[in-house]
């Protein structure tokens, strides 16, 4: 048996060098697998032994050989081809280790131009893999040092490779070629500014398995994207409890998002993706407890989610209450002392944002919603908001503290489900109405949920109004101010109600959907 060995990733290449020698098998290797391998004394053939020649263009076709590919391609039930082999004098190849150079971590780290990006693209790797997984028939294709100790293990107890794990090995093989070429392919189009192509590839590698999906009967996973560069819930560090559920991720990653939208001390307290609580205050822990205010029964069982790193006075207060997990970009060693007496509670850090040069590309920039047979693909909705471009279209302009209140309230109704409605006063929701088929409920539902709260209150709608009723009840509950998209055939009539009560309306012109 013969192996061929050219790795990027050299964890685990000196053992398994180490032991397929041992075992008897013929090892050669690439120059820089061979060079690596006899600093920590160990010595393989060069696979210029198999090409007889030198390579050429500056190094890039040392693989590129008929001596190579015929010995990994060559059917062992094709005595033809085994025929051929023997005449020529070139032996088969039975296992081929190639990982690829890395492209998506090195190409996301600075603003890599394209002639050095193109240099940076593994051919030779990504082509001797395939080559391998195509033969899978006989042939080993192994491309994570993570099956090393299994391809040692069968050799010495089976003498080959087993049937079933070369299958196996391919499928992960082509996996990961597709993943590394739709790598490149996303940065070439991100370059070329074509955000839809004509195919679009996916690229994302496991996280971990989950216990179930949003229900038990259902299975499930966490991926995350091999493109992505800004701090996420994929690259989490877990501080405390056990791997969140589905559903919880789905809730932490809303928490999040809606917290770090704020630049001010944040905290949002989310169930079902929703913001059941939102504030911000100089601290962060008269943040949380007006958080806590806008709904403390909905807020139970909920997750919370800050934008700074989480003290020891606000871990205290989030300590009385009852939550499944908290998320922030890091906790204090008294904040982790507190919440370590909440069995079940989980805790997650989000690393920070990368330096300053590094970027997202692929898909990071995309949003994306199932639909049978297919995927619905748009961009990532941002909140786009000029200040020099809002209008008030009522006879009253909102006062200073309106207006703050207004821009807080309007960052955050982008981030509850359609048809949405927030009312906010002094930097902090009073009252949520989210997902309704019609705007007036969810006008009325965060009227009872803000009570007399709604007093003074300004209320953000994500879309126009199209009808009056719904501006009428926050009317009648005390909101003195509105924002709204605008855009409806009746935007003359919300005007005057809003007029005739004395409101103050502001239009965005863009509207905030969220289905």
């Amino acid at each position: 048996m013969r192996a061929l060995l050219s790795v990027a990733n050299r964890d685990g290449i000196v053992e398994l060098a180490r032991a397929l020698l041992e075992l008897g098998l013929d090892v050669v290797a690439t120059d820089g697998t061979r060079d690596y391998l006899a600093t920590e004394g160990i010595t393989v053939e060069s696979v210029s032994s198999l090409t007889q020649g030198e390579p050429d263009v500056g190094g890039q076709v040392k693989t590129f050989h008929h001596g190579i590919y015929a010995g990994i391609l060559a059917r062992r039930d094709v005595s033809d081809q085994l025929d051929e082999l023997e005449a020529q004098g070139i032996g088969l190849i039975d296992v081929v280790v190639v990982n690829v150079k890395p492209f998506a971590p090195a190409i996301g780290v600075a603003l890599i131009g394209l002639d050095e990006a193109i240099e940076m693209i593994d051919v030779a790797g990504a082509a001797l893999l395939g080559a391998a997984a195509r033969n899978a028939a006989g042939v080993a294709s192994v491309a994570d040092p993570e099956h090393y100790p299994q391809i040692i293990s069968e050799i010495r107890e089976l003498g080959v490779v087993s049937t079933e794990t070369r299958a196996r090995l391919a499928a992960e093989a082509f996996s990961t070629i597709s993943a590394y070429h739709a790598e490149i392919a996303a940065y070439l189009n991100q370059i070329s500014g074509n955000t839809f192509p004509r195919q679009l590839a996916l690229v994302l590698r496991k996280v971990d398995d989950l216990g179930y999906g949003e229900n038990p009967h259902q299975r499930a996973a966490f991926y995350r994207e091999t493109t992505h560069r800004s701090g996420t819930l994929a690259d989490a560090t877990r501080l405390q409890g056990e791997m969140p559920s589905f559903n919880n991720l789905l809730d932490l990653d809303a928490a999040y998002r809606i917290a770090r939208d704020y630049t001010s001390p944040t905290v949002a307290i989310v169930k079902h993706t929703d913001p059941v609580g939102l504030a911000s205050h100089d601290e962060l822990v008269e943040a949380y407890r007006h958080a806590l205010e806008t709904d403390p029964v909905a807020s139970f069982g909920g997750i919370v989610g800050v934008n700074r790193e989480l003290d020891g006075a606000t871990a205290r207060e989030i300590a009385a209450n009852s939550y499944e997990a908290v998320v922030a970009p890091g906790f204090s060693q008294s904040a982790i002392g507190i919440l370590r007496g909440k069995p079940g509670l989980e805790l997650l850090a989000i690393p920070p944002d990368p330096t300053e040069g590094m970027r997202d590309y692929g898909i990071a920039s995309l949003d994306f919603k199932r639909v049978a047979g297919g995927l619905l693909v748009e961009t990532v909705d941002d909140l786009g908001l000029d200040r020099g471009r809002l209008q008030v279209v009522t006879k009253r302009r909102p006062t200073l503290e309106e207006l703050t209140d207004l821009l807080f309230a309007w960052r955050a109704v982008r981030h509850v489900r359609s048809n949405a409605v927030v009312l906010a006063r002094n930097g902090a929701t009073v009252g949520v109405g989210a997902g309704q088929a019609s705007r007036l409920v969810s006008v009325e539902i965060a009227l009872r949920r803000a009570g007399d709260r709604a007093r003074l209150a300004v209320l953000a709608s994500d879309a126009y109004f199209p009808f009056p009723d719904g501006i009428q009840a926050a009317a009648g509950a005390g909101v003195t101010a509105i924002i709204q998209p605008g855009g409806s055939i009746r935007d003359e009539m919300a005007i005057e109600v809003a007029d005739r009560h004395h409101l103050a309306m502001v239009f965005t012109g863009r509207r905030h959907f969220r289905h």
